[in-house]
């Protein structure tokens, strides 16, 4: 986002968008209706949709075959969420919902919720999908950082914290991540917000990027501009990023994962 540089669309990416799209207008359908065959038919309009809107993303495949696997691995994760919910028996409040807040400091925060669940006595349930897999125990605390995120903005919107925060994995063998915030946490959340938004500015003011190696590593265009790699980085842009600060993982090419 700093330096601004153009990247390519992924397999991954646009296949959690077009995942995401489905299951967003699956909730348009009357309850009996949510079945997994209407999910499936649902499939393939919405990537032509995407492909109309983006046509690029048709130079992502080799050919017609490894296009057909992905739209494979896209079925099998729409029909793994019927094992993990039951869409019968939902009735959400929000889908794709944008919600923004300003902190006392001035630090907007802001972001989509994929699903809002509120139940009759009015508990909120904050729903997010992954077409990934379900992280391993030493990662939970990272994953559910970008749900804390959105159960913040949310308090700091409705002055209610969140009863439950859900996270839907749809890779692997599929599996549900649960975590009931408290104030503590989404205070805790607020601070560790502010001191990354803290260290933004300071590194706009010194121009100092320190690169750090991880596992996302593997899935950057830009390793040969990258000191980690061997690289030599851009000199930085002039100017500031907006001051909004967009939930963790930012948004997905046209609408999450």
């Amino acid at each position: 986002m700093i330096d601004q540089l153009p990247e390519k669309p992924s397999q991954a990416a646009v296949r959690g968008t077009v995942v995401h799209a489905v299951l967003e207008r699956l909730y348009d359908l009357p309850a009996p209706r949510r079945s997994v065959q209407a999910a499936l038919e649902l499939l393939e309009p919405q990537w032509r949709r995407l492909l109309d809107e983006e046509p690029q993303y048709a130079e992502m495949f080799a050919d017609e075959a490894e296009q057909a696997e992905w739209l494979a691995q896209a079925r099998g994760m729409l029909e793994r969420y019927f094992t993990l919910e039951d869409p019968t028996r939902l009735e959400p409040a929000e889908r794709e919902l944008y919600v923004e807040a300003v902190l006392d400091g001035g630090l907007m925060l802001r972001g989509y919720v994929d699903r809002l669940d509120v139940a009759p006595t009015g508990e909120i349930r904050v729903v997010d999908y992954k077409t990934g897999s379900a992280p391993g125990p030493e990662f939970e605390a990272k994953a559910l950082f970008q749900m804390k995120f959105y159960a913040l903005v949310l308090w700091r919107l409705r002055g209610q914290v969140p009863r439950l925060l859900q996270l839907v994995y749809l890779g692997g063998q599929g599996e549900v991540l649960r975590y009931a915030p408290d104030e503590a946490d989404l205070l805790a959340t607020e601070r560790k917000v502010t001191a990354l938004w803290a260290a933004i500015e300071r590194a706009l003011e010194t121009g100092e990027w320190r690169a750090r190696r991880s596992r996302l590593c593997d899935w950057c265009d830009h390793q040969a501009l990258c000191p980690e790699f061997g690289g030599t980085p851009p000199r930085c842009p002039t100017g500031s990023p907006a001051t909004p600060c967009a939930a963790p993982g930012g948004r997905r090419p046209t609408s999450s994962d």
